[in-house]
């Protein structure tokens, strides 16, 4: 599913952000003084909140307690499920595909009871390959009634809104526009926003039907002539782009070096990484990296060069993504070629971060019961 030109259900305001271009957002202020334990602590006697995000390819856990600039991070789990293998082709979740997310679903479970996470604090969600599936759902129960796990499917609409909520601290306040590219294993999100009266606000978004799978699976490596293979990928994904409805005036803003992007998920850290020539992946290094348009595609010509098997040996890499990381280059240079800017920063964050830090959020407000004490009922206005 695709949708263009839609605006966010609630605008993205830097009120809202947890200090734009401030201390990271996992830091731990162990320097305050300790709060009891409920709504609003942070540190040590703060509750534990959990994130859960099944996707196309991964399956990743974060679990956190708040701290003062944000939360700080008590336990996260990664692994590749490709749970979205075939999906583009069959409509249908493979049978080993929902295995090897089953077991990671486990592990995630027992991890939760480990840490004595409450379920109340605990969100879960899948994304594009469950919702797109037409045994997602009977998955979904599956998973519910083998580890006590209570996924929720989101539509692409949340999906974008959480990965920016994930990004906030990333922002470059004195920019002018930003667009946020979420590139995962089904589908890729893109949210547009401006700013206006010193608040970014969502003016654009759009779910493009393809991701690092969907492409590799629609465009297999061949043996030789990368770069047309590469340019097919890029073109590729320029025309689902071209779909997107946004205000034509924003365009200036990025080619006039006014605007910046910020890039989620593996297909961004993975050209970090090259780009930084790590011998292992370090998250302090890449999270928040400024790269410009000439890094990104270096870096994807080194990618080109190494091979699959040179890729798969790299630490950033690895062989599990090796066959699908050049996928996320082509959608990242068709969004650069589509709207092109100089920045480019990266983020290893998105919606998991973003589920933790709303949730956090809703606990942190007053009850609608308090807030309303005192106060007459008001009466809903008059329909049509």
């Amino acid at each position: 599913m695709t949708g263009t030109g839609a605006v966010l259900d609630r605008p993205f305001e830097s009120s809202a952000m947890p200090e734009i271009d401030g201390a990271p957002a996992r830091r731990d202020d162990r320097s305050r003084p300790r709060r009891p334990e409920g709504h609003g602590a942070t540190g040590r006697d703060a509750p534990l909140y959990g994130a859960l995000d099944l996707g196309t390819n991964n399956c990743r856990l974060l679990i956190a307690r708040p701290s003062r600039d944000g939360f700080h991070v008590v336990d996260s789990f990664s692994r590749i499920v490709r749970l979205g293998d075939g999906l583009s082709r069959t409509g249908r979740l493979d049978d080993d595909a929902m295995e090897r997310a089953y077991q990671a679903l486990n592990l995630c479970a027992e991890r939760v009871a480990r840490k004595g996470l409450e379920s109340t604090r605990l969100s879960a969600v899948a994304t594009h390959a469950c919702r797109e599936a037409d045994n997602g759902l009977a998955f979904i129960e599956r998973v519910r009634v083998g580890t006590g796990l209570h996924l929720r499917i989101i539509d692409p609409v949340e999906e974008a809104r959480l990965a920016v909520e994930g990004c906030l601290n990333l922002f470059d306040s004195k920019a002018e526009a930003i667009l946020v590219v979420d590139v995962g294993g089904g589908s890729t999100e893109l949210s547009w926003l401006r700013r206006e009266d010193g608040r970014f606000r969502t003016v654009g978004w759009m779910s493009a039907p393809i991701g690092v799978v969907t492409l590799a699976e629609r465009h297999p490596e061949p043996a030789s002539g990368l770069d047309h293979w590469f340019e097919t990928m890029v073109v590729d994904m320029g025309v689902a782009l071209s779909q997107a409805d946004v205000d034509p005036g924003l365009h200036a803003l990025f080619t006039g070096g006014r605007a910046h992007m910020v890039g989620t998920s593996g297909a961004i850290t993975s050209l970090a990484g090259i780009h930084l020539g790590l011998d292992r992946y370090q998250r302090s290094l890449v999270d928040g990296l400024w790269m410009s348009r000439d890094d990104c595609e270096q870096a994807t010509e080194t990618l080109q060069r190494l091979g699959r098997a040179g890729r798969a040996a790299e630490a950033c890499i690895g062989p599990d993504r090796a066959d699908l990381v050049l996928a996320g280059a082509a959608i990242m240079a068709a969004v650069q070629r589509a709207w092109p800017c100089e920045r480019v920063r990266v983020a290893d964050r998105g919606l998991r971060e973003g589920l933790l830090l709303q949730r956090m959020r809703e606990d942190r407000r007053p009850s609608r019961r308090r807030r309303n004490r005192g106060r007459s009922r008001p009466q809903p206005p008059a329909t049509t």
